[in-house]
């Protein structure tokens, strides 16, 4: 008599894409770890309550600024430093989490719902929306990330948590890729301004204060480039080039397959230069600077979910 066997695939077993997926999750994983480890300056903590002013900063909606006062009366309340521990302890079950896949995807929900809120606060909605903006801020990007790691399916392998494989829904990726369209289409709409098309390359100097040397080398080569080319001319590719990657990523298609590594090359670019590379790490200060690597450098982590799913499919992309 033949019984049915329940033992998980062996490593051979995976699929390659399956294994791109757990690849690209414990990379992101690392980065959260990455954070953590930032946020434990006793800076971060006791400048946690003041982030939340980015909430009624000059040129954020009233009720934007109603919120924003009405959800740091809230941490108050609680206390800010036990608040400011308990996103510490957060940071540290989602990384772990996402390295080990323990309890995924409940904590990959947790995460996205997590980054929305500081979005919300700390990010201030990643407002405001006035002259000079380029982005809807850093944490974004993050909760994006979250839902790729729900929807491809990402703790099917090389995860502890033992849990039944199940199978891909090429919808809730498709959902994923439209929504990080959707963010490049953003992006490109704030960089189609006249004030950024002319003052593109006041974003790459501004990142030079305070960066070590080979930073600050590596930025103003770059710099001198763009001023030899046109800052102007810059700005319109900047431009161009955030709406092509937009276009595609919202049209999908046989277009995906070329426009992943040109998405990843662009944000490694401005991740590198008018992120600085993220750096330099203050205690206690936020976004780019400060609390967290960046932003445009996660956006390639989507990037490589979408490299993961185009790449490795038995079949081509609908």
């Amino acid at each position: 008599m033949t019984t049915a066997t329940t033992a998980e695939p062996t490593i051979a077993e995976y699929s390659p894409q399956q294994r791109a997926f757990a690849a690209v999750r414990i990379l992101f994983g690392f980065a959260w770890l990455i954070n953590t480890a930032l946020q434990l300056s006793p800076a971060y903590r006791a400048h946690f309550l003041g982030t939340f002013s980015a909430d009624w900063v000059s040129g954020q909606p009233a009720w934007v600024m109603t919120y924003g006062h009405w959800m740091a009366s809230v941490v108050t309340g609680i206390g800010p430093n036990l608040v400011a521990w308990i996103t510490i302890v957060l940071d540290v079950l989602l990384a772990v989490s996402l390295i080990s896949g323990l309890f995924l995807p409940f904590f990959a929900y947790v995460g996205v719902f997590y980054n929305l809120w500081l979005w919300s606060t700390v990010g201030g909605f990643g407002g405001p929306y006035t002259q000079g903006a380029t982005d809807p801020g850093t944490a974004i990007i993050y909760a994006l990330v979250f839902v790729f790691v729900i929807s491809s399916r990402s703790w099917d392998c090389w995860s502890l948590a033992g849990t039944r494989h199940g199978r891909l829904s090429p919808a809730a990726m498709h959902t994923a890729r439209i929504l990080f369209g959707l963010l490049w289409a953003f992006d490109a709409f704030w960089k189609w301004q006249p004030f950024f098309l002319h003052n593109a390359v006041t974003y790459l100097q501004q990142a030079l204060p305070g960066e070590p040397a080979w930073i600050a080398a590596y930025i103003t080569f770059f710099i001198t480039i763009i001023n030899a080319v046109g800052p102007f001319l810059f700005g319109v590719f900047a431009a161009l080039a955030e709406s092509v990657i937009a276009l595609f990523l919202l049209i999908g298609g046989k277009q995906l397959r070329w426009i992943i590594p040109v998405g990843i090359a662009y944000s490694f670019g401005v991740w590198t230069t008018a992120e600085g590379w993220g750096a330099p790490y203050l205690p206690g200060s936020t976004a780019n600077k400060g609390d967290v690597l960046g932003t445009t450098n996660i956006y390639i982590f989507a990037f490589l979910f979408l490299a993961a799913w185009v790449y490795f499919r038995p079949h081509k992309v609908k």
